[in-house]
């Protein structure tokens, strides 16, 4: 019996590409400028939107973007994470997000949306609080600030950790090129039935538009400090 056709597919649109490494780049610098401390921390809060844009972007592309970018696709249910974690997964499985993968994304997105949260009503009492502060009570100002320096910070360094420590054990044992998949897009050797992520002038306009949105949300929110 012969194998099922393979072909070469479209996985990551590059809306979802171009978020991802914007996303990697910030997060980077925002722990470096959390680490130098001082005049850095004015970065820091500048990054800390930009991640908070970021995040907005990739929860409106969850819902409308390309087809393995959206949340209904890699989010798994039970029963495909069991049968994953038996060795029996589909084909489809290999093609974006597998489901542990998923769940490490997931994982990722959401403690990053707590710790900008959390800073957004932070106070040092020194030099640097949130723009929110003055909406908040003084016990929340306080949770989130050791949170945000606390452990918040160690979970997401773990995160980060497991993220990338998973991305080698791909690429070296399984040979399964997820980095190059995440700078063109593609992937090959994938099922010809599977279905391409949408991909062109239409999707990119549609993400910028989203992307504006959700900077300028972002934006306001910084402003609130100034009022």
């Amino acid at each position: 019996m012969s194998s099922p056709p393979t072909t070469r597919l479209r996985i990551w649109d590059l809306p979802t590409r171009l978020f991802h490494w914007s996303l990697a780049t910030s997060v980077i610098a925002l722990i470096v400028t959390a680490n130098i401390g001082g005049n850095a921390m004015e970065w820091h809060l500048r990054l800390g939107h930009v991640v908070l844009a970021l995040l907005l972007f990739r929860v409106v592309w969850g819902l409308v973007g390309g087809h393995w970018s959206r949340f209904a696709t890699f989010i798994p249910g039970p029963v495909r994470l069991l049968r994953h974690l038996r060795g029996q997964g589909r084909p489809a499985d290999k093609a974006g997000h597998n489901p542990l993968g998923a769940l490490s994304v997931l994982a990722m997105l959401g403690i990053l949306g707590l710790q900008v949260g959390t800073g957004l009503v932070s106070d040092d009492e020194i030099a640097f609080a949130g723009p929110l502060v003055r909406f908040v009570s003084s016990d929340t100002i306080a949770w989130a600030t050791n949170w945000h320096t606390g452990w918040g910070q160690w979970l997401l360094w773990t995160v980060i950790g497991l993220h990338l420590a998973a991305i080698v054990f791909y690429s070296l044992v399984r040979r399964d090129k997820l980095v190059p998949a995440m700078l063109h897009g593609d992937k090959v050797g994938l099922p010809a039935d599977l279905p391409a992520s949408r991909d062109g002038l239409a999707s990119w306009a549609s993400a910028l538009l989203f992307a504006a949105a959700c900077a300028v949300m972002a934006y306001w929110v910084w402003t609130r400090a100034a009022f």
